[in-house]
């Protein structure tokens, strides 16, 4: 059995204004990952999270995707680059992608 490892994208549902990120843009993400990896979860539930970032603090609405993947340096790479791309079409300071290793049984 190959080792798995979850990556989980919060990706912020409103622009750092105020105002609403457009639906559809969460949507191609999770879509891209069900592509890419066969499968993809994501909550229904908002995230509220808050931050600061030298003297601003910002209030986060966030929804989370997930894959489990096998553990392998292709598909790391994939989400170092997805961040990169997601900071820049979200508008964002910084893209929370936290991984880990799982068990499946």
């Amino acid at each position: 059995m190959s080792e798995l490892r979850r990556y989980e994208v919060f990706l912020p549902l409103v622009f750092n204004d105020g105002r609403p990120v457009p639906v559809e843009w969460a949507t191609d993400v999770f879509l891209q990952l069900r592509q890419r990896f066969g499968a993809a979860s994501c909550e229904t539930q908002i995230i509220h999270g808050m931050w600061q970032h030298h003297e601003t603090v910002f209030r986060d609405e966030l929804t989370r995707m997930f894959v489990d993947v096998e553990d392998t340096p292709p598909h790391r790479q994939f989400f170092v680059d997805l961040k990169e791309r997601l900071k820049t079409q979200f508008q964002q300071i910084d893209i929370w992608i936290t991984t880990y290793p799982i068990e499946s049984i």
